[in-house]
């Protein structure tokens, strides 16, 4: 492993989210913990009060609305940041009439 490893993410501190956007961030968040959790339980994580590498336990391993605002938030940023830098790329994000999804 490089040890000079250095992250040089998008900078998207200049990129506000639209209001209308700020649900589907919610949403996004709320899937990225049933995604992961999805993940784990399938290597055989199961939910356990402390974390335990070796007999595979997670206390996150529960639905969205039981985590901690601390958790919830790690998630939020993920889909906040998602949103962002898909927008500072020029991409534009419109939800689809419903004949559209027809």
């Amino acid at each position: 492993m490089d040890s000079h490893y250095q992250p040089h993410p998008i900078d998207t501190a200049d990129t506000n989210m639209p209001n209308e956007l700020k649900l589907l961030a919610e949403q996004i968040a709320r899937n990225v913990h049933e995604v992961w959790a999805k993940g784990r339980i399938d290597e055989g994580w199961t939910y356990g009060v402390k974390r335990d590498d070796q007999r595979k336990k997670h206390p996150c391993l529960v639905p969205y609305e039981e985590l901690t605002e601390t958790e919830k938030e790690y998630d939020r940023r993920t889909s906040q940041e998602t949103i962002k830098v898909i927008l500072k790329l020029g991409f534009t994000i419109s939800k689809a009439t419903s004949k559209e999804k027809e």
